[in-house]
């Protein structure tokens, strides 16, 4: 989401040859990558000796479920881009429109649903536990399609949409309400002609923990913030173990989720990368499978021949 300073200490090292390697093999080593290979069957094998997979993933996963993305052309909410929006500068100028533009998105993702993808992550980690292995998956994605899918071990690096925060006593939630608040009802539509709502601050979004009544915002990482360290403490130690690695629908050009798979792939552990088209991160990769991930993923992710289904 933004440039920050990092206090886990892996996730800050160089993105080139010269990595220090983990602390288990003490020799530096450069390493010269190949040309990504896109066989399937030299995946599935890798795949079927896997221990503990990392699946990172991004908004490229989630597109495929027609989740607006808020990116590139045609990406605005009534006159602004996302990045107008998702900031604190702009929930304190304005908190009635910031509100509008979430519920928006709150109520968009209420008609959303899971995609191949998202079900074959959740069937795979499922089906892997029984058999003594481990998916995590580590998402940019504040949408909650992998939670829907029934992925359990999930990272949400940048927030969900459906938790929000208290900007008095700082109480994190859970919230589902639809629509979030009486006064929000209705509201909301993109349409560059709508007007703003105006709603009163306190007719917006209140706490109820123990009748604080302060403003919540919605539990996201906007726009000029950090993430939370605790998160990325547990990012850091679910790479360090991870012995597959695969990069799912994301353009691996937002940090800090940018140099998660290039820092694995450094230390000499296998990543897949499944993306429509190549990013800057590709040629440090094994392995690149292009197209949708509805398409590609499915059948990486389907029980091998050599698994003992108990």
């Amino acid at each position: 989401m933004c440039l920050f300073q990092f206090t886990a200490r892996r996730l800050v090292s160089q993105a080139h040859c010269g990595l220090k390697a983990s602390s288990s093999n003490k020799q530096k080593f450069c390493l010269e990558m190949a040309r990504p290979s896109s066989n399937m069957a030299d995946f599935r094998e890798v795949f079927a000796k896997a221990k503990h997979i990392a699946i990172i993933t991004g908004a490229g996963v989630s597109a495929e479920s027609g989740v607006p993305t808020f990116r590139g052309a045609g990406g605005f909410w009534r006159k602004w881009e996302a990045q107008e929006l998702a900031t604190p500068g702009a929930f304190a100028r304005n908190p009635s429109r910031v509100w509008e533009f979430y519920h928006y998105r709150r109520e968009v993702m209420l008609s959303k649903h899971p995609n191949p993808a998202h079900i074959a992550i959740a069937e795979c980690e499922k089906r892997l536990s029984k058999q003594g292995r481990s998916v995590v998956v580590i998402t940019q994605n504040i949408d909650e399609l992998h939670r829907k899918a029934g992925t359990k071990h999930l990272l949400e690096i940048h927030g969900s949409l459906f938790k929000t925060r208290c900007t008095s006593c700082g109480n994190v939630a859970a919230n589902y309400k639809s629509p979030i608040c009486p006064a929000l009802a209705g509201k909301g539509a993109p349409d560059p002609d709508t007007e703003d709502a105006a709603i009163p601050v306190e007719d917006l979004p209140q706490c109820e923990e123990d009748g604080c009544k302060g403003l919540l915002r919605p539990h996201v990482v906007w726009f000029g913030e950090a993430l939370d360290p605790g998160v990325l403490t547990a990012v850091e130690k679910e790479l360090d173990i991870c012995d597959l690695c695969l990069v799912v629908g994301t353009s691996s050009v937002v940090y800090p989720a940018a140099m998660f798979a290039p820092q694995v792939s450094a230390r000499g552990v296998p990543v897949a990368e499944f993306n429509m088209e190549p990013t800057p991160a590709t040629h440090r990769f094994r392995f690149h499978f292009p197209g949708p991930c509805g398409t590609t993923l499915p059948p990486a992710l389907a029980r091998h021949e050599t698994e003992i289904i108990s």
